[in-house]
């Protein structure tokens, strides 16, 4: 099929050539080059597997230069991609609540449970029924809840009890009362962790995007420090991650003596260290891409989708709709300036495109 050169690069490749490091064999070279002369195929007896590590081009030293994304990526992270960094890796929480949606289902059907009134409402041909949550601009509400969701699931189908003591609270309790042991051995109710969540950030001022970033900041030391989220040591991580969301990423001024008039048994000093060893297991990493806030969020949907949580959502109107045209149009005479400002003086001016000025109406 054609003219075809197979070379070795790799110098273990060569049939005649038995090391690993150095210069080519002179050989093998002139096998190669009298192949592709003839027009004929050269075949290595081994597969030539080119490793960046065994090339060499300076005869005895290698000089491979690493990126340095992969110097700064930890080695024992860098063989599978953490979800919270890396937009394609499947998040966590889902995988953890799809044992509990399978049983719910799959025990309505056997039990021949009715679903009863049915209290979602889906678009028609007359009537379009809209949230008002979006990726940019969620509601702070439903996302909470949804966070909180995420949070509990992660709790009751946790792999085992791996903790620090730095999170577990009956090291560092919040609260001056004693606290019996019993509570530690029961998984928290869902309405309970979102109640816990909801005080904290109204203190913090945390907002939705917060609360999605909360649950990426969450992952992320799950993943880092190999530990798991139990009901020892919740209070106090769910905590670490709200004060890291809303510093970081709201830009917040919040210092942790506000959080400490609510929380009022928890001094400032604990709560300084247990902020500075959340950092050190994040290793100071902090960034989220908008790609992985983006997978977070709409996982989060996805996951109140499956548990039927109710997300209010309202008919579309004339003035609704006026509103979302005006807006995408905006974005649209932005788009055509960019294209405008980049076009060459050359171009004929009958592939000119008018730009159409129009007012945004927001709601």
């Amino acid at each position: 099929m054609g003219n075809s050169l197979s070379c070795c690069l790799s110098p273990n490749a060569c049939p005649k050539s038995g090391r690993r490091r150095g210069s080519a064999d002179p050989d093998c070279e002139s096998e190669v080059y009298k192949a592709a002369a003839g027009n004929a195929v050269a075949v290595a007896p081994a597969a030539a597997t080119v490793e960046p590590a065994e090339l060499d081009f300076a005869g005895g030293e290698g000089h491979h230069l690493q990126h340095i994304s992969d110097r700064e990526m930890p080695e024992d992270l860098a063989l599978e991609p953490n979800p919270s960094d890396h937009p394609r890796a499947s998040t966590i929480f889902p995988s953890k609540s799809q044992t509990d949606v399978r049983e719910k289902r799959r025990s309505n059907h056997f039990n021949h449970v009715s679903p009863g009134q049915l209290t979602k409402k889906y678009s028609s041909c007359s009537t379009i029924f809209l949230d008002d949550s979006t990726v940019s601009q969620p509601n702070l509400r439903t996302t909470v809840k949804c966070m909180t969701l995420a949070i509990y699931y992660h709790i009751k189908n946790r792999d085992a009890d791996r903790s620090l003591d730095i999170f577990d609270e009956r090291l560092h309790p919040l609260t001056r009362e004693k606290i019996p042991e019993e509570y530690f051995e029961h998984d928290p109710e869902q309405k309970f962790i979102y109640r816990f969540v909801h005080t904290l950030s109204s203190a913090a001022q945390l907002t939705a995007e917060g609360a999605v970033v909360t649950l990426v900041y969450l992952e992320r030391l799950l993943t880092y420090a190999e530990i798991d989220i139990c009901p020892t040591n919740w209070k106090r991580i769910v905590l670490g991650a709200i004060l890291l969301a809303s510093k970081f990423w709201d830009d917040r001024a919040v210092w942790n003596v506000d959080d400490c008039q609510i929380l009022k048994d928890v001094t400032v000093e604990d709560m300084n260290e247990m902020e500075r060893h959340f950092l050190e297991l994040l290793q100071f990493n902090i960034n989220v891409p908008f790609s992985v806030y983006a997978k977070y969020y709409f996982d989060l949907r996805s996951l109140a989708d499956d548990n039927n949580l109710n997300v209010l959502v309202t008919p579309l109107s004339k003035e609704r709709a006026q509103n979302l045209e005006a807006i995408s149009r905006l974005c649209d005479d932005k788009y055509k300036d960019v294209c405008r400002a980049a076009m060459r003086r050359s171009v004929s001016a009958d592939n000119f495109i008018g730009i159409r000025r129009s007012n945004a109406i927001l709601s």
